[in-house]
């Protein structure tokens, strides 16, 4: 079994998990943060099963496009959820005047939830 593979994963989970504990604190920046970091490793685990890795965030959303949306192995929403998350990700992170609010932190939320869900379906039953 691939270490990165489990590695990811790992982060999956632990920032899913995050960014619902801190919406529910009151910081819908960080919670925007740690739900796009939570699809950004889940994709990451995708692609290293597939023996593919990728050092910057372009590239793997690149890849998102270009290898599950074009591909057809994925629908249109999932490449959509993902840069909508990367975008919301970068306004929380970077955009001190514009703050992500709790209703668009929670949609990124949901929005993560959906591409781990679709991840862990494509990869083999049983790795985690």
């Amino acid at each position: 079994m691939n270490a990165d593979v489990l590695a990811h994963w790992r982060h999956t989970d632990r920032f899913l998990a995050s960014a619902s504990a801190l919406v529910e604190i009151g910081d819908p920046d960080s919670a925007a943060s740690r739900a796009y970091y939570a699809a950004f490793h889940a994709v990451s685990a995708l692609f290293a099963h597939e023996g593919q890795l990728f050092r910057k965030h372009e590239a793997v959303e690149s890849a998102v496009h270009r290898e599950l949306v074009r591909a057809g192995r994925v629908p249109i929403t999932f490449g959509e959820d993902y840069t909508d998350l990367r975008q919301l990700r970068m306004r929380g992170d970077y955009a001190a005047g514009l703050p992500v609010d709790e209703e668009a932190a929670r949609a990124g939320i949901e929005r993560a939830r959906r591409i781990v869900d679709t991840v862990r379906a494509m990869l083999p039953a049983g790795l985690f």
